[in-house]
């Protein structure tokens, strides 16, 4: 999980090194970093988070926390992969779209992934199966 956040965050940040008129390498970069996320929510609110919610001594509200910043996040992706990355507010909703990333990364591993390996959650078995769900969902590394 770690990694994925590793590997948005770097595409964020070169999402951000490209030309003002890139406009094919932003859409490319930006459908990659949109399909990435929508694995990784995918996986987390199918598979992390019952087992925190389960898991993990009044984890509720910060499962309820995450699950409602997906959704925020879910809305910027459909946004983004329905324009062309020379319309307008394409690159401001990038710009949001990570930073809203960013923030529920660091919650997440602050104190969702903390809390998550202090309670009884075997965390090898629950790793195997989000790595089996994501090839399911045909994950794909980002390209930078």
């Amino acid at each position: 999980m770690t990694s994925d956040h590793k590997k948005v965050k770097q595409a964020f940040a070169h999402f951000e090194t490209l030309g003002e008129r890139a406009f094919v390498a932003k859409k490319k970069l930006a459908d990659a970093i949109c399909a990435a996320l929508t694995v990784h929510a995918t996986v987390e609110e199918e598979i992390f988070y019952p087992a925190v919610r389960a898991s993990v001594p009044n984890g509720k509200p910060m499962i309820d926390e995450a699950t409602v910043e997906h959704a925020g996040a879910k809305d910027l992706i459909a946004q983004l992969l329905s324009m062309d990355a020379n319309e307008e507010l394409f690159d401001a909703k990038i710009k949001v779209l990570s930073e809203q990333i960013e923030h529920h990364v660091k919650e997440e591993e602050s104190e969702m992934f903390v809390r998550a390996k202090k309670s009884a959650l075997d965390l090898v078995a629950l790793g195997e199966q989000m790595a089996a769900r994501k090839e399911e969902l045909g994950a794909k590394p980002i390209r930078l």
